[in-house]
């Protein structure tokens, strides 16, 4: 049984210690090890999440078994005032992987963002994450490719998929 709860300022922590244990596993094979830590530091400092969380950017979600919280997510409706719920964060811990939480939990998003009158769904994934296919089997469709200068001379090269709701 999964449960979704909003996060808080002082979840941040959590939030924190789930990203410095996913990213690795999930880029550690696509960026070098000081883009990694620079991308760490530059989205998920204290300072990033706070802002992020008390002025609303995004909404913020521990995603939790029966035990202990296994994920989050960071979510925005309304994605630049159109009927678009923008996923921008989705992180599950790698024991989850394969029993069909990822699934559930893009569920929830997509009930959620119903709620919020969206009508489509999207997300950027970086172009050679495995999460990839995952995407495409729950109706993901690439609509553009792009290069995201984040500084320090780094890019992100994602694709922007989307999924009617």
């Amino acid at each position: 049984m999964i449960k979704i709860t909003e996060a808080f300022v002082e979840d941040i922590a959590k939030i924190q210690e789930i990203a410095h244990i996913t990213w690795p596993i999930t880029y550690g094979e696509i960026l070098t090890a000081e883009q990694l830590e620079y991308m760490l530091n530059l989205i998920y400092s204290n300072e990033a999440l706070s802002k992020q969380i008390q002025n609303k950017e995004q909404l913020f979600y521990l995603i939790s078994d029966s035990e202990s919280v296994i994920g989050f997510i960071g979510i925005e409706h309304n994605y630049k005032g159109e009927a678009i719920t923008k996923i921008h964060k989705i992180y599950l811990m790698p024991e989850t992987q394969g029993k069909g939480y990822g699934k559930i939990v893009f569920e929830e998003i997509g009930k959620m963002a119903l709620e919020s009158n969206s009508t489509e769904l999207l997300l950027n994934v970086n172009r050679f994450n495995t999460a990839l296919n995952f995407y495409k089997k729950l109706g993901f469709e690439i609509k553009e490719t792009v290069d995201i200068e984040i500084g320090n001379g780094y890019l992100m090269e994602d694709y922007v998929m989307g999924k009617g709701l």
